[in-house]
């Protein structure tokens, strides 16, 4: 499923025009980004929780010719799925 087949999906609820499908997809996938971007968790019931972790920084290594490489700190998203989700897919 890509983010096309979820704007079919909402088209088919919802009815209208596939634009306002789109848009109402959009606006759902934009909130959760801005959410994330200002560090808060977004949680979503029976889905799970979206949220950003801080990865340290770290020493690598390129595995083409074993060189060790820095790897600056960084922000990562983060998912924890809800247990009906890990009910529903079991």
């Amino acid at each position: 499923m890509n983010k096309a087949s979820i704007v079919e999906a909402v088209h088919g609820i919802l009815g209208g025009t596939k634009v306002q499908a789109e848009q109402a997809v959009e606006t759902m996938i934009n909130s959760i980004i801005d959410s994330l971007k200002k560090g808060d968790e977004v949680s979503i019931a029976g889905l799970g929780i979206f949220s950003v972790k801080q990865r340290a920084a770290r020493e690598a290594r390129n595995p083409r010719t074993g060189e060790a490489i820095k790897v600056p700190a960084m922000k990562v998203p983060k998912f924890r799925a809800a247990k009906a989700l890990k009910d529903a897919v079991k």
